[in-house]
């Protein structure tokens, strides 16, 4: 929507952010309440936040997402059906881990990385006991400990040293396989939001709480006030103090600060000539080292692939750049497929979310210990402000659809505080 000035704006409800937790808060309140004044306020310059589609050369109308990619438990998952409404079409192949196709032998060395791999993992939710972290369970010494390692931080986008089991097990994506957005997810959120009344550019600074009444919310754009405030913003915005809160709101610093975003890039490459790699098919860089790249190769078909970078390894190919990752891809796509590949390759796009402004980084995952914050930073307070996103859910966090979930739950605390229910 045009940006028009908003100095001294009057609004029932402001949300801060407009990812997909905002947009669902928004689209909520306004189904419920058509009435109601609401603002969505975003510091980028465009809608999706974390879900954020390009288009590639030679693909058509595929999209391609350097943020969320896949309807995680789509049966259950409310974007599924959100696609159709907004006339975008949902690609139902089946995912790598869901049955999708593998670039890998069937032998005994794959089996017995299998059969290892199962075995952790069983571990993990057979744990019983105060919570720990996830490479506590790895068996010392083990071969396919770099293996288990990828995979970990796949997951969580940060080392398993540093993420909880509790956590870990109290994760559900929802019923279902896991399917794509031919469109893209960021294609489909920020579809979903264009309706709704939206201000972007617009940072907010300060969130001055100390009167009954009014909430002030400074920007730099000027002042707003509103009756009632969602904040939708990454955990690593709250914890950096991006936006200041009078009185401050300690619980919610601290628990943001212990549910901090790990890192999952991507990076996609162009293939020259579309028959030298086969349609729609993963393969993982290395099985024997952590630090290593996932593949998927010509997503839909497209003369691309899909490269994705977690954990340490993601933040050290984001801060050496483009040119390092390419180089880190190729060399690892070359030792399955040979030198040659190499001259097939170039650069289609990159993300850098830990350098992305106002985000920070992917994905929330939970301290050791810090798993029940989760429910700290979503409650209300003082029934005025609202917390939602992804790292708000107990259960979906990490997630597009936890996300919009904890954002059609604070629209309808509002309402149900509004109508003086419960």
């Amino acid at each position: 929507m045009p940006r028009d000035d908003i100095k001294d704006a009057d609004e029932d409800v402001v949300i801060i952010g407009a990812g997909a937790a905002g947009i669902a808060a928004a689209r909520r309140l306004l189904a419920i309440r058509p009435g109601l004044s609401v603002l969505l306020l975003e510091a980028g310059d465009r809608l999706g936040g974390r879900a954020w589609t390009v288009g590639l050369p030679g693909t058509g109308d595929l999209g391609f997402d350097l943020g969320c990619g896949w309807l995680h438990g789509a049966r259950t998952n409310a974007w599924t059906a959100i696609a159709g409404e907004v006339g975008l079409t949902v690609d139902r192949s089946p995912a790598p881990w869901n049955g999708g196709r593998r670039l890998r032998r069937d032998d005994a060395e794959t089996q017995a990385a299998q059969q290892a791999i199962g075995a952790y993992f069983e571990r993990l939710e057979s744990h019983e006991g105060n919570d720990s972290d996830l490479a506590a369970k790895l068996l010392p010494g083990s071969r396919w400990n770099g293996q288990i390692r990828a995979i970990g931080t796949y997951i969580t986008g940060a080392e398993l040293e540093r993420s909880s089991i509790a956590d870990y097990n109290r994760y559900d994506p929802g019923a279902g396989p896991d399917w794509r957005v031919r469109q893209g997810y960021g294609t489909l959120i920020s579809l979903y939001g264009a309706p709704v009344r939206s201000k972007l550019g617009v940072e907010a600074m300060r969130v001055d709480h100390r009167h009954a009444g009014r909430i002030s919310i400074e920007t730099n754009q000027g002042v707003i006030t509103t009756r009632t405030v969602i904040v939708t913003v990454s955990t690593n915005v709250l914890a950096a103090g991006r936006i200041a809160f009078d009185p401050p709101l300690p619980d919610k610093i601290e628990a943001a600060a212990r549910l901090p975003l790990g890192l999952a890039d991507k990076l996609f490459l162009s293939l020259a000539d579309p028959e030298a790699l086969p349609v729609d098919t993963h393969m993982l860089g290395s099985t024997s080292r952590g630090a290593t790249g996932t593949y998927q190769l010509r997503p839909f078909g497209a003369p691309v692939i899909e490269a994705y970078f977690a954990g340490d390894l993601a933040h050290d190919l984001e801060r050496a750049g483009s040119e390092a990752a390419f180089s880190f891809a190729a060399d690892e796509l070359a030792a399955q497929f040979g030198t040659d590949i190499r001259k097939q390759l170039s650069v289609a796009a990159i993300s850098a979310w830990a350098a992305t402004p106002y985000i920070g980084g992917s994905y929330s995952y939970a301290q050791p210990g810090a798993s029940d914050l989760r429910e700290v930073l979503a409650a209300p307070h003082d029934g005025r402000i609202f917390f939602a996103g992804e790292a708000c859910s107990r259960s979906r966090y990490s997630t597009a659809h936890g996300a919009y979930e904890t954002g059609v739950a604070a629209a309808d605390r509002i309402v149900g505080a509004s109508s003086g229910n419960p």
